[in-house]
């Protein structure tokens, strides 16, 4: 009896002690991976934390081929034109002197933009091929060597801060236009001294962004797989600490900089470098299991994969309810969801994509409290839609109405009171009827819908709930 005590005793403790080493964090020397372990806690990163909406604007002179050049059409991303073998790289690198955007209206933009429901905004200040949409002092290819000659990135920031909405610039390491950039580590001693010259030339234009436009929350990072800027983690990572501490607050995604290892986005140890996982470009995350933890946004196109402006949008265009689902899904998962605009070369933004901002804004003005500064719910996901949560309110976003009318909610034993259910958009009051338990223990919910309604659109109940200290009411209970 004892024997078999003591084996069993064993068998527990060599499990406890196999799955305690199993799940151990890696714990590799870092100099230049995550400096932080867990999320940030200042005001600034909850601010952009509960944004929920935002909206992306790629624009520079690849708008004004749109996609096609004499007659011939591009099927890649239309700001990446440049690199197509039909593209004569000579005709590109002039088309700055015809860009004269006379439709350009930052405020009409702003507006815009507040009106579908975004909180913040990601602008390109310059994309891969380098010309810069403000008149840097370190390069002439600027807007103001264009017919325009404006500072655009004054306009849009001024605009849009206007209208209380938080700006982020997008700033590209690569540069086509830079005789000093390389793709790959220099090689001869020349190289080495040319892109010396562009690591200097990327920092002053950083500085010269930070100071001239002081109120701006973030910096948005795109082309840093290069080989060669990956290989400059450590000067990479202090002028990250130089760019903090010149504006304190500053937000910063995980596309900026890699370890010293050439781990981009997750350190060689796993963690999340920077602020926020920027790995879900055109692409939600199945369960919230996949966030290790992170905060994230989504940044999606309306077509497939154009981002500039492209001339023609063939294949699948997302409609407005494609849209506002993925918003929904992505805030249910603790993400924000950002939606690329492309304006064409005079500075129009395209019909389409103001019929869908009309659209999503026209939802967003119902329904916005289950969006903003909203966050995941541990109640389990029906396929109805899905649950966001805010304080003692969950919030039930619906976008497959069930034929019974009847709306699942699953709750684990413990915790809360379903108290109170009604429509979000005319707080009409609606039944919520005790399903029973399942044999996971939780108790089941519906919440009845009224035969006569009807629905176009996705909608919201809300339900009020209420902290139970007790289990002397196990169907009235979960924790959340």
């Amino acid at each position: 009896m004892k024997k078999n005590l003591f084996l069993t005793l064993f068998l527990c403790l060599f499990t406890v002690t196999a799955l305690q080493a199993q799940n151990k964090r890696s714990s590799i020397p870092l100099k230049h991976g995550a400096h932080r372990i867990g999320k940030r806690t200042d005001a600034e990163m909850q601010r952009w934390r509960e944004h929920g909406l935002g909206q992306f604007i790629h624009w520079g002179v690849y708008a004004i081929p749109g996609g096609t050049w004499e007659g011939k059409y591009y099927p890649g991303a239309a700001e990446w034109i440049r690199s197509w073998k039909e593209m004569p790289k000579d005709a590109y690198d002039n088309l700055y002197k015809q860009f004269n955007p006379t439709a350009f209206d930052a405020k009409k933009w702003a507006k815009q933009a507040k009106e579908m429901g975004a909180n913040y905004m990601i602008f390109t200040t310059k994309h891969h091929d380098g010309f810069c949409l403000w008149p840097s002092a370190y390069t002439d290819y600027t807007i103001a060597s264009s017919p325009y000659k404006k500072d655009i990135v004054k306009q849009v920031v001024d605009a849009y801060t206007n209208e209380g909405i938080d700006v982020h610039l997008y700033f590209s390491i690569i540069d086509w236009n830079y005789q000093g950039y390389r793709s790959s580590p220099p090689v001869t001693r020349q190289d080495s001294i040319s892109y010396e010259s562009f690591k200097q030339f990327t920092r002053n234009q950083l500085i010269e962004l930070l100071t001239n436009y002081p109120t701006i929350k973030g910096l948005w990072f795109d082309g840093s797989w290069d080989k060669a800027w990956m290989n400059e983690a450590a000067w990479v990572d202090q002028l990250g600490n130089e760019l903090r501490a010149m504006h304190p607050g500053l937000v910063i995604g995980s596309r900026f900089r890699a370890d010293e290892f050439g781990k981009r986005h997750y350190d060689t140890n796993g963690d999340l470098i920077d602020d926020y996982d920027q790995t879900w470009e055109r692409d939600l995350p199945n369960s919230i299991e996949d966030l290790n933890g992170s905060d994230w946004d989504c940044v999606m196109t309306v077509p497939e994969n154009q981002w500039g402006y492209h001339s023609e949008w063939r294949g699948y265009v997302k409609t407005d309810y494609d849209l506002i689902e993925m918003m929904v899904k992505a805030v249910s998962m603790d993400g924000n969801f950002v939606i690329n605009f492309g304006p064409d070369g005079k500075g129009n933004i395209r019909p389409e994509e103001t019929e869908l901002a009309q659209k999503i804004g026209e939802w967003m003005k119902v329904n916005k409290e289950a969006i903003y500064g909203t966050h995941h719910s541990n109640v389990k996901k029906q396929d109805w839609g899905y649950f966001t949560q805010k304080g003692n309110k969950l919030y039930l976003c619906v976008f497959n109405k069930p034929i019974n009318n009847r709306l699942m909610i699953e709750i684990p034993k413990g915790g809360i009171d379903l108290l109170k259910a009604c429509f979000l958009e005319n707080n009409q009051e609606v039944e919520i009827k005790s399903a029973g338990r399942n044999k996971r223990n939780s108790s089941l919910y519906h919440v009845v819908l009224p035969d006569s309604y009807q629905v176009v659109r996705p909608f919201v109940i809300v339900v009020d709930t209420e902290q139970k200290g007790s289990d002397k009411d196990e169907y009235q209970q979960a924790k959340i």
